[in-house]
């Protein structure tokens, strides 16, 4: 796919998302129009999208009307107020345009960077196999996610699920037509297969429903149909799933969850497994995590020397119970990466480590423990807000900041976690994913492909810790 057709499907949508974001922030942004009235300095920064700030006000009765329409609900509070907010006209500007402005510009060139590498790396679209039936709520939003998708990456996807199911699904969403169009450019395959394994069945359930989605799914990676495979559904399941269909990677005892935590440096997240796949746990196991993980980085992440942490009680070698400390002379002789030592909790987040490894139950507390911190954290910053016409001013401007903190907490922005360890690439989503989680996993799941994951993870069998 070249690279003017990527950048004709991506670059409009991208201003469209643009253009709905300040749509959706008109509070804010009357706020600015009324202050760059008074400053040209905000008419030239705002440039084409603060219109025309001279026609907003012409006169102090239209201030208050706007003003006091979109902001505050005392129309004289404002005309009163009307001098202040000019003498200070190019101070708001500043402060207010800077945000909002300039960091939704900076995420779209961003966006356009994204692009630009996605063509330099990858000229043909993958397959990848969808598991729609797996989810609380598939296959409606899986599939909204993945038609999302195909439009977004140089990816196709063969959806594996009820066809009827589905179909009814697309009809409820209005996304029948566009479906079509998909299925018609060969980009979106429909494949049928049996009853789905819930969340709640046992994973052994995959060897009784053969023909259940998520087996389906794994042998078009098995058959080199596919070269993913992604699900929302049971982890337990599709781990059964892909150690029964496609097998483990030679000198790997345990497969393992790996999760993207974000840090404080927005661009560089840490890796964190297990995350939920091996609640019980040997010093081997970890030893091969952090192998795993380490390969990770190094081609998904590009970071060129990974720091490995071991998650502890404390940075102390000698602290920790017995698989911490057997785990840690492990780690410690290891020639093959970087052991950092031990990552104690509040580590975890600092960007001081790459890969951080743990046993399977503490790794899914702390995923857990992770997914419910934005939304705290946005009702405590909502609750501590002034009251009154203070507080709907203050949410105004703040706004914007706090939906890109929750952005990157959020852990609908990473979408699933990368089954390591298994013969073939399987991303697993969250049980609650809809489209965005699913676009999310697709792009972790076009990259681990694009970097080629599969064939560095397979020189670990090479490895003499793995043959001993």
């Amino acid at each position: 796919m070249g690279k003017e057709s990527v950048q004709k499907i991506n670059k409009p949508r991208a201003i469209r998302r643009l253009v709905i974001w300040y749509k959706k922030n008109s509070a804010v942004t009357s706020i600015v129009d009324t202050a760059a009235s008074s400053a040209v300095t905000a008419s030239n920064v705002a440039g084409n999208v603060v219109s025309s700030a001279g026609s907003v006000v012409s006169t102090a009765s239209n201030v208050a009307s706007n003003v006091a329409g979109n902001v505050v609900s005392s129309a004289e509070s404002v005309v009163n107020t009307a001098s202040s907010v000019v003498s200070n006209a190019s101070s708001i500007a500043k402060n207010t345009l800077q945000p909002l402005v300039f960091d939704p510009l900076k995420r779209l060139q961003n966006n356009d960077n994204i692009l630009d590498r996605v063509e330099e790396s990858q000229s043909k679209r993958i397959w990848i196999a969808v598991d729609g039936m797996g989810g609380d709520y598939a296959p409606g939003p899986i599939l909204e996610g993945c038609l999302e998708a195909i439009s977004r990456f140089p990816i196709n996807i063969k959806f594996v699920g009820k066809i009827e199911a589905v179909k009814d699904a697309a009809e409820k969403t209005g996304l029948t037509e566009l479906l079509e169009n998909e299925i018609d450019n060969n980009r979106f395959e429909l494949i049928d297969s049996g009853e789905p394994i819930g969340m709640n069945e046992e994973a052994t359930a995959v060897r009784k429903k053969k023909n259940a989605s998520i087996n389906v799914a794994m042998d078009l990676v098995r058959n080199n149909k596919a070269e993913a495979v992604y699900s929302a559904g049971n982890s337990g399941a599709m781990m059964a799933s892909a150690i029964f269909r496609i097998g483990r990677l030679k000198g790997i005892d345990r497969p393992a969850i790996g999760a993207l935590f974000p840090t404080r440096d927005q661009t560089r997240p840490v890796l964190v497994l297990d995350v939920g796949a091996n609640t019980d746990c040997k010093p081997s196991y970890l030893h091969q995590f952090a192998l795993l993980g380490n390969i990770y980085a190094k081609d998904v992440l590009q970071v060129k020397k990974p720091r490995i942490g071991l998650l502890n009680i404390g940075e102390e070698e000698c602290k920790g119970n017995d698989l911490s400390l057997k785990t840690f002379e492990l780690l410690s002789s290891e020639k093959s990466f970087d052991f950092g030592g031990n990552c104690e909790g509040r580590d975890v987040l600092s960007g001081n480590f790459d890969v951080v490894v743990c046993d399977g139950f503490t790794g899914n507390i702390l995923l857990k423990f992770l997914e419910s911190v934005g939304g705290v954290l946005l009702d405590i910053l909502r609750s501590e807000l002034p009251r009154g016409r203070r507080g709907k001013v203050g949410s105004a401007f703040l706004k914007s900041n706090l939906l890109r903190i929750k952005k990157r907490l959020d852990h609908a922005e990473h979408g699933g976690a990368l089954l390591l360890g298994v013969n073939g690439i399987c991303v697993i989503g969250h049980g609650s994913s809809k489209s965005l989680s699913v676009v999310s996993a697709l792009r972790l799941a076009h990259s681990a492909v694009n970097h080629g994951v599969m064939e560095n993870l397979n020189q670990l069998q090479k490895l003499q810790v793995l043959n001993s």
